[in-house]
């Protein structure tokens, strides 16, 4: 995932250019309050990195309190400026404004994120409000507008540059979807929508993390454990005792426990226990429920699309996509669609004779996947995870995705042992050029907590931009949630969290590598549906033998991994890939099928809503999809909502991207790197995605190579 969703409250603030440092308009004066602020005193750091060791809790109210006057009093001075609208004095002078704002925000929300409390859940209950009303009060500010549509119907006979076109034309743009056109009291309506959203977004995201702490199945008898990895056990009883139960072994709905289990418990009762409980995350008609919360979101989502004059919240999110329309995605989803059902299905008649040879008489059930799909690799392909993980220790892991980056680019990673944390697990490295050169910092945050929400993420401290004719250096953060290291034994990873590894690096390098003027073009601010290529064209890498063979390592030996278990892994490589695209694919369409709602649903039984678009799609009833609604974070809790189905839009680009680099001569061509990186890394949003695609690729992007990659080629329909 690209970053922080809590963050997405945010995208209006970003797209008007607010960003890290120091205001000038009240630079000087300040109170002994801001003087005592650490947020308030400017970028002083080393690298700029901010001074997460000085920051209290009570610091964030006064350092928003100040921030949001200074931008306000910036944004009313271009609004009532008495020259005549520039692009300078207009467009550019608000991408450049509220620069603390922005640096204070990235802070409080990451925290809130990565390492949270009770305390800062209530400010940002407080904070994100306040920051929605501030950005539509500058997106409706009518004498800002008149300056900006000025620029913007001369624009023709301007000699503007790719990129002060493409500012032009975005901040217009978001001026017109923010409801800039709207008279006062559609605002008015579309201010309080927005409001109220990101206080929904945020209390969804906190009971899905209250769920995720709350499960605790503690077991007691060893016959429990049957299947179990030994390390799974072990982790499990330093869990039970660090709870208070010595003598037990304690399983939760954190990945690193959940997903073993299910994977590799014996007993189908306990299976059925953790996999009921996940699904349920949500959905008990409690404290905790999220049911009238994604109700209410989708009936705001459409009456705020209303208002703007789009038909559905998807066809208003989709505007500003590569898709550009609800059917785009239909078309795409229903194309993969119809090729990955067929092979699920044959898949799950294999899993349903392996459960019969078992003695089990009752039909495959979505708690008998995982185990009986891994009990068949194994059987297939002599293939587990528990053989691949000693292998995969995490710092070889990271060493392996950090060479990968040298090779293509190269760039070096020194670690920062002196610099400031916002948690103790939390590691700094410095990112080089070849030559020595200062590219930014590298947070990375690899481990659960309780404070921590779940998944994986990219996000920013600090932004790339040009100010005062120098860039400023981005800092950047990779937060995951796997396994800790356990007595005696690293951190080892299975193979889908390598992958993800390298997933968010290639976020990290998208926001490292940024070179653009304006900090709401830079890195990865761009449409949701290209965001995805630079992540997951780096998970191509962690599994080409070239490059696995250098970095899986068995942890305790420090022998390479043996090659033919290299050609195991790639003998396997489309193994369950009908249940990995349909599981996706259907919580795609579930997405969709919310935002594609032109009335309000009012009080609709949300499990038969799903219920009914995953019968009407076909979703064998052994799958569930990826995310149910009351736990899909990515839709309800931030900013994928009618934008889940981007990753596969994204996985076409990356696909084919990769096989740029297959077709050459050498696998790390640096003609085709360099390509690479000025064309897509480097240029943020800053163009047309499409047309920076087809600077890098010399043409439009073909679906073959992900048919191929996935192994539904043979069955697209032609």
């Amino acid at each position: 995932m690209l970053k922080s969703l809590l963050l997405m409250t945010l995208v209006t603030i970003a797209i008007l250019g607010t960003a890290c440092g120091t205001s000038r308009s009240r630079k000087a004066g300040r109170t002994p309050a801001e003087t005592d602020n650490p947020l308030l005193s400017g970028i002083t750091g080393k690298f700029g990195v901010p001074p997460f060791a000085e920051i209290r809790q009570e610091h964030y109210i006064p350092a928003f309190d100040v921030a949001l006057v200074e931008n306000q009093e910036e944004v009313n001075r271009i609004a009532v400026a008495p020259e005549a609208p520039t692009f300078e004095n207009t467009i550019a002078a608000l991408d450049y404004s509220g620069e603390r704002l922005r640096y204070v925000s990235n802070i409080f929300f990451n925290k809130n994120s990565a390492d949270t409390n009770d305390e800062i859940q209530k400010l940002a209950q407080d904070i994100a409000p306040r920051l929605s009303a501030h950005s539509d009060g500058i997106l409706m500010n009518a004498k800002l507008f008149a300056r900006i549509k000025a620029v913007y119907d001369r624009r023709a006979s301007e000699h503007f540059s790719e990129e002060q076109m493409r500012l032009l034309e975005q901040t217009y743009k978001q001026f017109v979807r923010g409801g800039a056109l709207l008279d006062d009291a559609q605002k008015a309506r579309v201010t309080e929508i927005n409001q109220r959203l990101t206080t929904l977004e945020l209390t969804f995201g906190e009971h899905l993390l209250a769920e995720n702490n709350t499960f605790k199945m503690f077991l007691d008898k060893p016959e429990d454990l049957a299947g179990l990895p030994q390390d799974l056990v072990q982790a499990a009883a330093e869990g039970a005792s660090e709870a208070g139960q010595s003598g037990k072994w304690l399983f939760t709905l954190h990945k690193p426990s959940w997903m073993p289990f299910i994977t590799y418990s014996q007993r189908r009762d306990l299976r059925q226990k953790m996999v009921e409980a996940y699904n349920r995350r949500g959905n008990h008609s409690d404290e905790r429920d999220n049911k009238d919360i994604l109700r209410q979101m989708v009936s705001l989502r459409i009456e705020r699309a209303h208002l703007l004059g789009y038909e559905s919240h998807a066809a208003y999110v989709l505007e500003d996509s590569m898709a550009q329309t609800p059917r785009s995605v239909e078309e795409l989803l229903g194309r993969l669609w119809s090729s990955a059902l067929p092979m699920t299905q044959r898949e799950a008649e294999s899993l349903q004779a392996m459960l019969a040879a078992d003695g089990v008489k009752d039909s495959l059930q979505p708690w008998d996947w995982w185990y009986y799909a891994e009990k068949l690799r194994k059987q297939k392909y002599d293939l587990s995870e528990e053989a691949l993980r000693p292998y995969f220790s995490l710092k070889n892991v990271q060493q392996g995705a950090f060479d990968v980056a040298t090779k293509l680019f190269g760039l070096k990673f020194a670690p920062l042992a002196d610099m400031p944390v916002y948690h103790e697990d939390v590691e700094a490295y410095n990112v080089l050029e070849a030559d020595g050169t200062h590219v930014g910092v590298l947070y990375v945050d690899y481990f659960p907590r309780a404070s921590k929400r779940q998944g994986a993420w990219m996000t920013e401290y600090v932004g790339d931009q040009v100010k005062n004719g120098k860039r400023v250096d981005p800092v950047v953060a990779n937060v995951f949630n796997f396994t800790r290291p356990t007595e005696g034994k690293p951190a080892l990873l299975t193979l889908e969290e390598v992958q993800t590894l390298f997933h968010e690096f290639g976020h990290g390098l998208h926001g490292l590598l940024s070179h653009v003027s304006f900090p709401s073009l830079a890195g990865t601010n761009v449409p949701r549906d290209f965001v995805e290529l630079p992540s997951q064209f780096m998970e191509n890498w962690a599994t080409e033998p070239a490059v696995l063979g250098a970095f899986a390592r068995h942890y305790e030996t420090g022998q390479t991994m043996p090659q033919s278990l290299m050609d195991k892994i790639h003998k396997a490589r489309h193994f369950n890939q009908g249940f990995a695209t349909t599981e996706y694919l259907a919580a795609s369409v579930l997405d969709l099928r919310w935002h594609e709602l032109t009335q309000e649903p009012g009080k609709v039984d949300v499990v038969k809503f799903e219920n009914n678009a995953m019968n009407e799609l076909g979703l064998v009833p052994q799958i569930e999809p990826r995310y149910r609604s009351t736990f899909f974070s990515h839709v309800f809790g931030g900013g994928y909502s009618a934008g889940y189905y981007s990753y596969i839009w994204s996985a076409v680009l990356d696909a084919d991207a990769f096989q740029a680099f297959k077709d050459q001569p050498e696998l790390f061509d640096q003609k085709t790197a360099q390509s690479y990186r000025k064309n897509i890394l480097e240029k943020g949003g800053s163009a047309d995605p499409a047309e920076l695609y087809r600077r890098f690729r010399g043409k439009d992007p073909s679906i073959e190579p992900l048919l191929e990659r996935r192994g539904l080629k043979q069955a697209m329909p032609q």
